[in-house]
């Protein structure tokens, strides 16, 4: 089979980070077969941030909610992508529903780990082996191999940078670019177990504000009263950006920062694959399982490694948040400097 003839149809992650951490697949395969096509069945939101990823041809949008079964409109949406003769699909969620797409594509090889019983939906079933697969980027790009016998090598994921979208936002959002930049991810969408405490953010941007730096704030609507909460008793140096600006928004926002300091977050794996030096606190996970990509003088990594650590609770078994209110603010103002 020549590169020009392999046809990909890829079923990706529904998690921000996952969907990064997926394009060292995409990498991947380019490189094992330069000709070959890449589609990438994901959530609408998802969609603008894989444009941003040259490897792929064309995002599909999967018309279901996140958790959400709907039968009938995957296989609607398999039957429809029949035309594109796929040769082969990797299917990266274990769970059963996750295969019933490319099965109904008629994709002829459909690879993906044993999951929820996908006899007969996936017909290239690997066996997940945990003590050589350790990080979840490794578990993505082993779909790209016929047998791992050894972890794979992992290229580090990149994000194109929009340069006209980024000067239309600095303008349209009043931002001054005269003092040199610090962002702030302090959200987590898994839980506050992954969280940084507020105030130790509040402390940060103070000693930051003190030595001329600027903070930008970034995140969803989600994050909102969090984002004011935490730059509320600044002054316009202190920038509170969550709910203003898309996903993709925040790539290109990305790229006029010297650091960011963030909790381990799908805005982390962002802002590694912008190429921004990254000041990353861990709580309830570990860097061992979700490291950023990056290489190690692009990052600062803050981990207590507890006794309890790391428990992946998305709230603290023990009501204490140990892991995360033993990294002061001076800790990483310190790196940061």
């Amino acid at each position: 089979m020549t590169d020009q003839s392999r046809r990909y149809l890829i079923v990706g992650p529904s998690w921000v980070g996952d969907m990064v951490m997926a394009q060292s697949l995409f990498i991947t395969l380019k490189k094992l077969y330069p000709g070959c096509v890449i589609d990438v069945v994901a959530p609408e939101w998802s969609l603008p941030v894989l444009q941003r990823m040259p490897q792929v041809n064309q995002g599909i949008a999967l018309p279901v909610r996140h958790g959400e079964f709907s039968l009938i409109r995957r296989i609607k949406l398999g039957r429809g992508l029949r035309d594109n003769k796929y040769t082969h699909a990797i299917v990266l969620p274990r769970s059963w529903k996750s295969a019933l797409v490319p099965f109904f594509a008629r994709a002829k090889i459909r690879t993906g780990f044993k999951g929820e019983m996908r006899y007969g939906l996936i017909n290239d079933i690997r066996h997940l082996d945990k003590k050589i697969l350790k990080k979840t980027v490794q578990r993505y790009v082993a779909h790209a191999y016929e047998g791992m016998a050894e972890a794979p090598s992992t290229p580090f994921p990149e994000l194109n940078v929009d340069i006209a979208n980024r000067d239309r936002l600095t303008k349209e959002l009043g931002l001054d670019l005269s003092r040199p930049v610090i962002a702030m991810m302090p959200g987590a969408e898994y839980g506050p177990a992954k969280q940084w405490p507020e105030d130790y953010y509040r402390q940060l941007i103070g000693m930051l504000i003190e030595k001329g730096y600027q903070v930008w704030v970034l995140g969803s609507e989600k994050e909102k009263a969090l984002g004011k909460s935490i730059t509320g008793a600044f002054d316009s140096n202190a920038i509170n950006l969550c709910g203003k600006t898309e996903l993709v928004d925040v790539i290109d926002l990305l790229s006029c920062v010297e650091q960011v300091v963030t909790n381990d977050s799908g805005l982390m794996h962002v802002a590694a694959a912008v190429g921004i030096k990254l000041n990353v606190i861990y709580g309830s996970s570990t860097p061992d399982y979700t490291p950023p990509l990056a290489l190690d003088e692009k990052m600062n990594i803050f981990y207590k490694n507890l006794e309890c650590s790391p428990c992946f609770k998305r709230v603290c078994p023990l009501n204490h948040t140990d892991c995360l209110v033993g990294i002061s603010a001076k800790d990483v103002y310190e790196k940061i400097r």
